[in-house]
């Protein structure tokens, strides 16, 4: 498994994966991108992501270690300096593994239900990683079907998303699209959608049936859902607010939509 040691910062292939943390443009080129960490790497094998190298630095991890995380794949090793490692981590706490990974197909096409009542989460165009995050971490949690994300701003494989997900990134099944691709695969599969939005004619959320075919829908925290989304929604929906303001962090607000869909469903 093990084949060599690479010292020098110059090598042609750490400056090729180095671009690859650093530039969106990078990885939609190549199809590849990095995942660090020995749970995220675990998370990805287990959800059949493709890894094509493992690096690992010996002052932090054993290649036992890295042995025991790849048991189950074929996959080239390569123990690289310190000083290259800490140029390809991106957290400051850190352990000592990057992998290369090869994309997944993130088309609506490939997206497979095992019920007849699936619950999706969709948010448009979100543009913080960290909200990203947290949707796929909730996701996680509810054991949604799907995660889709409409008229994406970043790619799913931005580090940030990656480390804010802690690895629910490569749990998820994740699709994107436009925002009109994904009302028509809606309709298609006969999937109800819920829009939160702040409107005169949002109805509150928990007097919602949400035990069938259901996509909750969120929007941006700036601009919310745009009018494409309003006109096709099954229903809007609102949480009520009690305080001065009248919104709340948008994957806060997913979370409550998700959780109260898993309620009227027994969390099945």
């Amino acid at each position: 498994m093990f084949l060599k040691k690479i010292s020098s910062l110059q090598n042609p292939f750490i400056k090729q994966i180095f671009q690859l943390k650093e530039k969106s443009r990078a990885r939609k080129k190549t199809d590849r991108f990095l995942i660090e960490g020995k749970r995220e790497l675990e998370l990805a094998i287990k959800g059949g992501y493709e890894i094509e190298k493992v690096l690992f630095d010996c002052s932090i991890t054993s290649i036992s270690d890295v042995e025991e995380i790849t048991d189950a794949i074929n996959v080239e090793v390569l123990e690289v300096s310190n000083e290259i490692y800490q140029k390809l981590a991106y957290r400051s706490t850190t352990e000592g593994i990057v992998a290369l990974a090869k994309f997944k197909n993130l088309s609506l096409e490939q997206i497979e239900f095992s019920t007849t009542t699936p619950l999706i989460l969709i948010a448009e165009a979100p543009e913080k990683p960290g909200n990203i995050g947290a949707f796929l971490r909730t996701a996680d949690a509810a054991n949604v079907d799907a995660v889709i994300i409409a008229n994406p701003k970043t790619d799913i494989y931005n580090p940030n998303i990656i480390r804010s997900s802690v690895g629910c990134v490569f749990t998820n099944q994740i699709a994107t699209g436009t925002t009109s691709e994904i009302i028509e695969f809606l309709n298609k599969n006969k999937i109800n959608n819920f829009c939160a939005v702040l409107k005169e004619d949002s109805e509150n959320y928990h007097l919602q049936d949400f035990t069938r075919a259901t996509a909750i829908v969120v929007g941006t925290e700036a601009t919310g859902l745009t009018d494409e989304w309003l006109e096709n929604s099954t229903k809007n929906i609102i949480i009520p607010m009690q305080g001065e303001i009248d919104s709340m962090n948008v994957s806060v607000a997913a979370g409550i939509l998700i959780f109260e869909a898993k309620r009227q469903r027994n969390f099945k």
